[in-house]
């Protein structure tokens, strides 16, 4: 569990570097500086939740799962904003100046990343576990 926990943590940092690098680059910057702050690898490890839920909801449609997926990143990303806020009185991210935004938390304009993210996550949870089971057989 903590090995899933540290690559998940790990992926998902990686890819927010990524994603602000692009981010970056479309505004101009060719350096393509891309960052992210060290709570993001203890907060994407989280998906490690995820797993059993994925497990459950597995037989349900694109749609749902990726659905599921969103609100469920939501909530997270919401959480634990708001606890990094409280105790440390800041918080990485910040979505004040963007639309549909929820207490500068959350922005629900998002929502299909997070459902993208979401479905990407299966494929990497079947993947580690596929590795799993071949680790054990031998």
């Amino acid at each position: 569990m903590i090995k899933r926990f540290i690559i998940y943590g790990l992926l998902g940092a990686c890819g927010e570097i990524l994603w602000n690098g692009i981010g970056s680059m479309m505004k101009g910057d060719l350096n393509l500086t891309g960052w992210t702050s060290i709570w993001m690898i203890l907060i994407y490890g989280l998906a490690i939740f995820l797993e059993p839920i994925h497990d459950r909801i597995r037989h349900l449609s694109f749609f749902i799962r990726g659905g599921v997926y969103t609100v469920l990143i939501f909530v997270g990303e919401f959480i634990s904003g708001f606890l990094l806020r409280e105790i440390l009185g800041v918080c990485p991210w910040n979505y004040v100046n963007k639309p549909l935004s929820f207490y500068g938390l959350i922005t629900l304009t998002y929502a299909p990343v997070w459902f993208i993210c979401g479905l990407t996550f299966e494929k990497i949870h079947d993947f580690l576990t596929k590795i799993d089971y071949i680790l054990k057989r031998y």
